[in-house]
């Protein structure tokens, strides 16, 4: 599949953004469609009492012939500029969520551009109408590790032969400045493809008070279960 890149400049953007910004505090399910129960109950396997050859593949053509029907959905990543867009619905709580407007112009992020930043630093976020990167972000989880002659020290620790992992739980290092572990946005956040599921969907996430669909609380609960 491919993806036009076409040039935008970043000042630009954050004029679309100031300009649009109420659209995007809106959110969309954009897991409707595939988790819709008619849909379900109509692919479930286990309500049919014949299994078809069409049934167990997701290409829905005759398995026995190549024909022009037998084609996969395009990928479609146009969207609307940042600014314009509408945010997306999480699939979980704290799952990183979809990139909902366009990134034309806006990857590969290297480290002498990430243009990213401009719109999503807290400072600034409010008034862009974007999502502020969250604190989880400007927080080093990682154990201080340091060479106390040939030791290996983590958190004060000694690490021996087999054990290099027994530091569950990292003193937090809060920061400023956003660490360099998540400076790579790409990394967990990518564009939605304007695509059709093939099988239906029947997770469905546990969002407790309903924040967790466009908010994170990562920071809060990064320790739960290990601590």
């Amino acid at each position: 599949m491919k993806m036009l890149i076409k040039v935008a400049t970043l000042s630009a953007l954050l004029v679309a953004s100031s300009l649009n910004g109420a659209e995007a505090t809106k959110i969309v399910d954009i897991n409707a469609q595939a988790s819709d129960a008619t849909r379900i109950t109509k692919e479930d396997l286990g309500n049919k009492k014949v299994v078809t050859e069409l049934a167990l593949g997701l290409r829905k053509t005759d398995l026995y012939e190549e024909s022009n029907e037998t084609t996969g959905d395009k990928a479609d990543y146009s969207r609307p500029a940042p600014g314009a867009s509408t945010r997306f619905e999480r699939a979980f709580v704290n799952a990183p969520p979809m990139i909902p407007h366009s990134v034309e112009g806006l990857l590969p992020i290297t480290t002498a551009n990430n243009q990213c930043v401009g719109c999503h630093m807290p400072a600034v976020a409010p008034s862009m109408k974007a999502t502020p990167i969250p604190t989880s972000h400007f927080t080093n989880y990682r154990p201080t590790t340091v060479m106390d002659g040939e030791k290996v020290l983590k958190e004060g620790k000694e690490m021996g032969p087999g054990n290099t992992s027994d530091v569950l739980v990292a003193k937090a290092q809060k920061s400023e400045k956003l660490n360099n572990s998540r400076f790579n946005c790409s990394q967990c956040h990518a564009p939605q493809s304007k695509a059709g599921t093939a099988v239906a969907n029947t997770f469905q996430g546990d969002f407790g008070d309903g924040k967790g669909k466009s908010g994170s609380s990562l920071a809060d609960v990064m320790n739960e279960g290990v601590e």
